[in-house]
């Protein structure tokens, strides 16, 4: 859908990339670091120790959680290598693998590589909230792990504390992993990110996954991270060095001095990117769409059978050609897409004035 944004000259509102730099400091660091020498050769396997410590203090500032720089952080690159290394590094042949859909296009593919056996538990709207019910029903003999994204992609579903606590007392009395997704963990703008690993018994079985790309607006860098206890850690360092070895080496000095930003830094990213969501659903509510405002990420979920369309697929097909704007359809992140036939994801994560433009063609939908 991108490439078709591109060829048609489209507003690309599919796939979740800002079209503003972050920081012109942090640029600037990693410019400085490039100049400097540091990091252009390969640098330390885990990562350097800068960004390590950076990575556990921003960990204790913002959740009151304690990690160990030297064993229990590892940089990756990005967060999707990250959560490919975690199944690689814990997921054997014939493991079972719960994760909630609609789910992040990766965590199938890297479930699969790893021979592990997908199990979908489906968020359903309005609100996208995990059944823990049915989440109980699907634990097996053969359950290893429960893949776990909040804030989630594509939803917007921000798990709540109690959500949260129910989630991890299964995971305790089956005594399961848990791999957790919270790559969107500064960007909520209803109620609150609350990490899974802090809940009692947890600490020791989450493996914790984050990244610099949303939080700072540099998502071409790919600097990720995983926080676990030393012995997950060293499981999946040990898949990772297999993977790319080691990345960024400029960019993880940068992320370094990123970590550290002012609390008014944070504050400003979220409310910026809640005033483009407002912007973007009360503009696609007034055109017609039946949207489901989120609760954090990039993204909004929005079903178009209120104009009269019936397939997400060839809705956003055509939506190019039709209206000069590229969506993406949700059915694609399920493994039983008719939950979601109807349903298409925009990003929000775009200057006002091109939200504001993508809003009037997408108008013309209705005339």
């Amino acid at each position: 859908m991108s490439a078709r944004a591109v060829a048609t000259g489209s507003i690309n509102l599919g796939q979740g990339f800002p079209d503003r730099d972050g920081p012109a400091k942090i640029a600037r660091a990693a410019a400085d670091a490039i100049l400097d020498g540091r990091g252009n050769q390969y640098p330390p396997g885990p990562g350097i120790p800068e960004l390590r410590r950076a990575v556990a203090a921003h960990d204790e500032r913002f959740y009151r959680l304690r990690y160990g720089p030297d064993d229990e952080v590892l940089v990756t690159a990005g967060a999707t290598e990250a959560i490919a290394a975690a199944m690689l590094a814990l997921v054997e042949p014939g493991d079972e693998v719960i994760a909630f859909e609609p789910y992040y296009d990766s965590y199938a593919a890297n479930i699969a590589m790893a021979g592990g056996v997908r199990v979908p538990v489906t968020l359903r709207p309005p609100g996208f909230r995990p059944d823990t019910g049915e989440l109980a029903r699907a634990i097996t003999q053969r359950t290893r792990l429960i893949l776990l994204n909040s804030p989630d992609n594509p939803t917007g579903s921000v798990f709540s504390r109690d959500e949260l606590a129910a989630i991890a007392a299964l995971a305790v009395e089956h005594d399961l992993l848990v791999v957790t997704d919270e790559v969107y963990e500064h960007l909520v703008f209803d109620g609150e990110h609350v990490p899974i690993a802090g809940f009692p018994g947890m600490r020791d079985r989450t493996v914790s996954v984050s990244s610099a790309g949303k939080t700072f607006s540099f998502t071409g860098w790919k600097i990720g991270w995983v926080k676990a206890a030393p012995e997950l850690v060293a499981a999946v360092k040990t898949a990772k060095q297999f993977l790319t070895f080691v990345s960024g080496g400029p960019f993880q000095y940068a992320v370094a001095e990123a970590l550290a930003l002012p609390d008014a830094y944070y504050a400003g990213l979220r409310a910026g990117l809640r005033a483009q969501r407002d912007l973007l659903t009360s503009g696609l509510s007034e055109i017609g769409f039946e949207v489901y405002p989120p609760q954090g990420t990039y993204f909004v979920t929005a079903d178009i059978r209120s104009l009269g369309y019936e397939d997400g697929v060839e809705f956003c097909r055509m939506l190019p050609d039709r209206a000069g704007v590229v969506a993406i359809p949700t059915a694609i992140f399920y493994d039983y897409p008719e939950a979601a036939r109807s349903h298409v994801r925009f990003a929000f994560c775009k200057r006002p004035e091109v939200l504001t433009e993508a809003l009037r063609r997408l108008a013309k939908l209705t005339r």
